[in-house]
């Protein structure tokens, strides 16, 4: 039983280790003035979210998190910037003095989810049995995704291509 309590206790706190982190990171996205490092605090928080899936054992999950919205969605957002020679910073100043508003807003948001939560799980634990974590596997997944859904998965990545090139045809118009 000790080991289990201090196995529990390890999780939990590397949990909020990386909740901080993420919480952190996306107010870094949201107040940074800097379009490219908006993205790279992005990438913090998407990284935090797959170490996150890691915590669940979801391994697989936390893979193509890495890969598919670290790897090619924020690479895809710096291209965009990059190609589109946006400014990267902005002229003026992007205060409209609605952060008191803005504030309660956020406040009453969190109390209603917290409530929410609580009433929902409670004090429960969650205990991943051997059977559910075999459903979550890696190899289970993949199984699935390329023998079910191969036809949509080639079609998202021949839409992304698609995407990529218009963007550099568009970019070098000029």
């Amino acid at each position: 039983m000790p080991v289990v309590l201090s196995t529990m206790v390890a999780q939990t706190v590397a949990f909020w280790i990386l909740a901080v982190g993420m919480a952190v990171a996306a107010i870094g996205v949201v107040r940074s003035q800097n379009v490219v490092h908006a993205a790279l605090y992005l990438v913090v928080v998407l990284a935090g979210a797959a170490a996150q899936y890691i915590l669940l054992v979801a391994e697989f999950v936390a893979w193509v998190q890495v890969l598919i919205y670290i790897g090619a969605i924020v690479i895809l957002f710096l291209f965009g910037i990059m190609l589109t020679r946006a400014p990267m910073k902005s002229e003026g100043k992007l205060d409209n003095h609605q952060r008191g508003a803005a504030a309660v807003v956020s406040l009453f948001l969190f109390g209603v989810l917290t409530a929410l939560l609580v009433d929902a799980y409670g004090n429960q634990q969650l205990h991943p049995t051997t059977k559910l974590v075999a459903i979550g596997s890696a190899d289970n997944v993949a199984s699935s995704m390329f023998r079910h859904y191969l036809v949509p998965f080639e079609v998202v990545s021949m839409l992304l291509l698609a995407a990529l090139v218009g963007a550099v045809v568009i970019a070098r118009r000029d």
